[in-house]
């Protein structure tokens, strides 16, 4: 699930079933799975999912065990939510189609927003850290 750093994108690829259940905003998630079986890509899109679905970025908190993890975790969404704002329609409709979510005119607007959203979000946006920063903070 990538979208390249230049003036065009590469379309995000399509989950996998079980992958597409886990990103469900209405589901309850835990995600364990080997090395390079997309973990990362899972959870982009969940959050994702989950922003989408009118969560506000200052309430979701995403645990990773590594620093690496959480860095590109949020490297990703923050590069897949600014490509969207001036992706053209029928690019984003397949992005969002992609990730199993609504993909129609209402939800093309909602996403093109969402970049914004995060960088306005009180508290610098989103909480992606590892599992003992989290616990530091408290």
């Amino acid at each position: 699930m990538t979208i390249s750093s230049d003036e065009g994108t590469k379309p995000l690829h399509a989950l996998q079933p079980a992958q597409l259940l886990a990103t469900e905003p209405d589901n309850s998630v835990w995600l364990s799975a080997s090395a390079g079986s997309g973990k990362t890509q899972v959870l982009t899109a969940r959050v994702i999912r989950l922003l989408l679905a009118g969560a506000r970025p200052d309430e979701i908190l995403c645990l990773t065990f590594t620093k690496a993890a959480a860095a590109e975790m949020e490297e990703r969404i923050n590069r897949i939510l600014a490509g969207w704002v001036q992706l053209p329609n029928d690019l984003l409709f397949n992005d969002l189609e992609a990730l199993g979510a609504p993909s129609g005119p209402e939800g093309r607007n909602s996403a093109r927003e969402l970049f914004a959203q995060v960088l306005d979000a009180p508290g610098g946006g989103l909480q992606i850290m590892t599992i003992h920063s989290f616990c530091q903070s408290l």
